[in-house]
């Protein structure tokens, strides 16, 4: 029995050139072109050339202004706040912890056909 392959085109296959990180060429600076986004933009009908698309190492879009204040006492406020509640449900998992392991070991006990499983608790008379 033949098994079928795909027809493959040698369109669909690109060679890209590794081109490591230097110095010597800073982002947004001239690039050589890159065959893979040429590909792209011929597939997509796109009319860009690879020396016209935008760079994608720009972050200034993100930046915010310097003169625009940082608001530390909310900031603080919202630390304190996500510890307390870190520290809360961590405290709740633990209370729950010890609560099952007390009602299996009492579920055991009682299982086992013990009369003596309810545990007393003992105080001090003075």
């Amino acid at each position: 029995m033949k098994t079928q392959r795909p027809i493959i085109s040698d369109d669909e296959h690109v060679v890209l050139k590794f081109r490591p990180r230097t110095s010597a060429h800073p982002p947004g600076g001239a690039e050589e072109p890159d065959p893979a986004k040429a590909l792209n933009s011929k597939t997509l009908g796109s009319n860009k050339t690879p020396s016209t698309l935008p760079a994608a190492s720009d972050l200034s879009r993100y930046e915010r202004p310097r003169d625009e204040g940082d608001d530390f006492r909310h900031r603080m406020l919202a630390n304190v706040a996500a510890l307390a509640f870190t520290v809360a449900l961590t405290a709740i998992g633990i209370w729950l912890a010890v609560s099952i392991a007390d009602l299996r070991k009492t579920q055991d006990c009682v299982l086992m056909g013990r009369r003596d499983c309810a545990r007393i608790s003992v105080t001090p008379q003075g």
